[in-house]
């Protein structure tokens, strides 16, 4: 896949992982469209990066996601990636008080159902394109669930299930699956955050990847846990991986 000149809508890519990828992009020559729900932030981040265009959109409300695929079918009509990383996390232990249907619909909206959406509403634009990819991030734990973050976990898994299916049925677009570990972000702060990788290490792996075409792209600790769920049983790997985390 090229790594300029292309038009990317990334959603979520006002701070964290997002934003990194927005940077990374921008400074490759790619014209980047970031939305998120907090124009504040949005504005912020785009100031800190000439050439952002920021755009407010909540992925999971229907009619904000359709006013955003409007204008972007209006203004621009090259769009020829689309970089799906809007996302909602707990922290939280299934045996907890808490409601976990309550916590699981909020990820799934989020994190599944709202790709799901907003894809669909793209790709004709996608396929109208000489070259075009989508960019689904997902997780280490789409390989091996954490359970400080149960439900989240699931979310991921239906992801990456998800785009293994998108992949084949919508060749020539090429479909990327991008996995971090534990990123120091705003958003894992909660689950230990501050002792992750940074986004830009996210950013500098994903833009080699996309030179390559690799389309499964485990960072960091992610590769790890893939080598080893190659030759150790899967209950023994999430065994080893909960104890440390």
């Amino acid at each position: 896949m090229k790594t300029e000149g292309n038009t990317v809508l990334i959603t979520g890519g006002s701070a964290g992982i997002g934003l990194a990828l927005a940077q990374a992009l921008s400074a490759a020559g790619n014209r980047v469209i970031i939305t998120g729900r907090d124009e504040a932030r949005l504005q912020q981040a785009a100031a800190g990066t000439p050439g952002l265009i920021p755009m407010i959109c909540d992925v999971t409300k229907d009619t904000q996601v359709k006013a955003l695929v409007k204008t972007l079918q209006q203004e621009y009509p090259q769009l020829n990636m689309l970089i799906n990383n809007a996302g909602k996390a707990y922290a939280y232990e299934l045996t907890d008080t808490a409601r976990a249907i309550d916590k699981a619909a909020d990820e799934m909206l989020t994190n599944y159902l709202a790709i799901l959406q907003l894809t669909e509403y793209l790709l004709p634009m996608l396929q109208n394109q000489p070259e075009a990819a989508i960019v689904n991030v997902s997780s280490i734990t789409a390989l091996v669930p954490f359970t400080k973050v149960p439900t989240y976990a699931a979310s991921k898994a239906a992801l990456h299930s998800y785009t293994q299916s998108l992949r084949v049925s919508v060749a020539p677009i090429r479909i990327f699956e991008l996995m971090p570990p534990m990123v120091n972000t705003d958003f894992s702060r909660e689950i230990g955050g501050e002792k992750g990788i940074p986004p830009s290490e996210v950013a500098t792996g994903f833009m080699e990847a996309l030179t390559n075409d690799d389309y499964e792209i485990h960072i960091g600790q992610t590769r790890q846990v893939w080598q080893l769920l190659q030759s150790t049983s899967p209950a023994q790997v999430l065994q080893m991986v909960n104890t440390r985390s």
